[in-house]
């Protein structure tokens, strides 16, 4: 029997849950730090180290197995993350309100929709371009705390958020198909 295999989905306290419960606690930080600092260069970088933390409770979970919880908990800390990331960004004008709120509806229905089958006894697991959706809208956040991109290059965040935004309603797509594949199917 493999590490993976011996815990329970029920757990609460893995190894992977506690990354995902520190990163959550850690949200809140990285967005005043945004707030109050960027674009700095050292901003960037605990931005970054922020950012790690998702690919490490990643390798925690592949090591020691996943739970129901960090199931729930891994995406919620991610969208804290994120959405409150392009909440500052929008408050200070950095970048447009649209594709920023388009994002934060697709974050919420998704949540919706997950609770919605889980509560029929339907998971979806995550798809490799929601994977990569994640990243996009980080390394879009990441962009605006480079030193000079807000003033001189903006147009290189804006088609970053424009892509994020592509990729976020695409794997939105994926999700209820998938989802709705499955309801039939079960």
């Amino acid at each position: 029997m493999s590490v993976a295999q011996r815990t329970s989905s029920h757990a609460v306290l893995t190894p992977a849950n506690v990354v995902t419960m520190l990163r959550i606690a850690l949200s809140p930080v990285v967005v005043v730090v945004i707030a109050l600092y960027a674009p700095a260069w050292w901003v960037l970088v605990f931005g970054f180290l922020s950012m790690i933390t998702d690919r490490v409770d990643g390798v925690l979970a592949r090591r020691y197995g996943t739970s129901d919880l960090g199931a729930f908990l891994d995406p919620l800390a991610d969208k804290l993350m994120v959405l409150g990331s392009l909440a500052v960004l929008v408050g200070r004008g950095w970048v447009w309100w649209l594709p920023a709120a388009l994002i934060a509806a697709r974050e919420v229905a998704m949540s919706w929709w997950r609770s919605r089958l889980a509560r029929r006894g339907v998971s979806v697991p995550a798809r490799k371009l929601a994977k990569w959706k994640t990243w996009s809208q980080s390394c879009t956040v990441a962009l605006a705390l480079v030193p000079g991109v807000v003033d001189d290059a903006r147009w290189v965040l804006t088609s970053a958020l424009w892509l994020s935004v592509a990729l976020t309603l695409v794997t939105f797509g994926q999700y209820v198909r998938d989802g709705r594949y499955r309801t039939v199917a079960a």
